[in-house]
């Protein structure tokens, strides 16, 4: 299964850095606001470069006046599932310790081609008849 990582990366601006595995590679989004927990939240994230798979274990300190300098803690990690991918949109269950369920993340080209919004995706629930 392929896996994802939250950093809690607290560089010049304090946010967080969603990283999922995807062909090869940690396709990486910042995300300035802690990433939700439960549904009806959304939070704004910002595609970055891809990182090195090995990023996916990283945790310490980052030298000042490296790229990203500051402190790099892992949030959550976990696996996940893919459900839909698009190029902009992809819907995934998340297996961490913390993000747990159904999440969607859109991208919204209006407002420059790496914003996309992270939600939580109400679960649908099965009407036993």
């Amino acid at each position: 299964m392929p896996r994802f990582v939250v950093h809690e990366h607290f560089a010049s601006h304090h946010h967080w850095d969603l990283r999922l595995e995807l062909d090869g590679a940690l396709m990486s989004w910042a995300v300035p606001k802690e990433p939700p927990l439960k549904s009806g939240i959304r939070r704004l994230c910002i595609l970055v470069a891809p990182h090195d798979l090995s990023y996916i274990d990283f945790k310490g300190t980052i030298e000042e006046g490296e790229y990203g300098a500051g402190k790099v803690e892992i949030w959550d990690k976990g696996t996940y599932v893919m459900e839909t991918r698009k190029d902009n949109k992809m819907v995934f269950v998340l297996q961490g310790k913390k993000l747990k369920g159904r999440y969607t993340i859109l991208r919204f080209d209006k407002a420059g081609p790496n914003n996309w919004l992270l939600f939580k995706t109400k679960e649908e629930h099965k009407i036993d008849k």
